[in-house]
């Protein structure tokens, strides 16, 4: 038997709960695992399950359709391994996290491909035998270099695109196509200090906390929805060295967290914030 992953997400009502199992019980279908929330505010009712079974993926989630509200956003997946693309620049942390953790099969994912406008680090991506493209975007209008890295991944299959550290603002079109399937990383200290080099203005004003956020990429530069964050302590002892080194490991685990989530279903965007189970 094939397991699944089922979401809902609808306007809130009674009897919802009875209804989903009703007809996954006379599909002849096992929950293995259930989850549900409900946002009271928005009057938002939330459910994901893992499910055991034989399953004809339209007939199920048409039957679902007739018993929950009109509203309702279902999706069913079957568990498999996603396939991502990367996109970088020069900084080699997350990428390289990344990188070891397919090869470790500590990913629940296949990296087909990693792009760049740099070629910093294509010796780094071909010691995992992995596609480097280096699409430059030198001397061109934004318009023009993304139209090119679309001609490099329309050459994929791809179920989620990472920016592991890609330092170029992206299009609207270009957000719009992956929309709900961009994440992005951070540092926190946006937006107090920007440019090239936040943590020595960090150092200077003697920041005590570091963190990063992982989220969604949209149309408002680093506000999308938030998927995983962390933070850390630092000392006056810190040189802005120190909080750099400190600040990418932080960088390294909260995306690497965040997309273990986003790769088992685990995540709901709602409005500009997440829902995760």
């Amino acid at each position: 038997m094939n397991n699944y992953i089922l979401k809902i997400d609808c306007v809130d009502a009674k009897g919802l709960i009875y209804s989903i199992s009703d007809v996954l019980y006379k599909s002849d279908l096992n929950i293995v695992k259930n989850d549900e929330f409900v946002d009271s505010e928005n009057s938002r009712f939330f459910f994901r399950a893992i499910v055991s079974g034989d399953i004809e993926n339209g007939n199920l989630v048409s039957r679902l359709k007739v018993v929950m509200p009109k509203d309702a956003k279902i999706t069913l997946t079957k568990k498999r391994r996603k396939k991502i693309i990367i996109m970088a620049t020069k900084e080699s942390h997350c990428l390289g996290d990344l990188l070891l953790k397919e090869y470790s099969d500590d990913l629940n994912a296949e990296i087909v491909a990693v792009v760049s406008n740099y070629d910093y680090l294509k010796k780094l991506v071909d010691k995992f035998d992995i596609p480097f493209h280096h699409v430059c975007h030198e001397g061109l209008k934004r318009q023009e270099h993304e139209e090119k890295v679309f001609e490099v991944l329309k050459n994929y299959e791809c179920d989620y695109m990472v920016l592991a550290k890609y330092m170029r603002i992206l299009s609207s079109d270009f957000v719009r196509y992956f929309d709900g399937k961009m994440v992005n990383i951070h540092h926190s200290f946006l937006p107090a200090f920007i440019g090239a080099n936040p943590y020595k203005q960090a150092y200077e004003r003697g920041v005590k906390t570091i963190g990063a956020t992982a989220h969604f990429v949209t149309n408002d530069l680093d506000e999308g929805p938030i998927i995983s964050q962390d933070v850390i302590n630092v000392t006056h002892e810190f040189s802005w060295r120190d909080m750099q080194k400190a600040g990418r490991n932080v960088e390294k685990v909260v995306l690497s967290n965040a997309l273990d989530l986003v790769l088992e279903d685990r995540v709901f965007i709602s409005q500009n914030k997440t829902v995760i189970f």
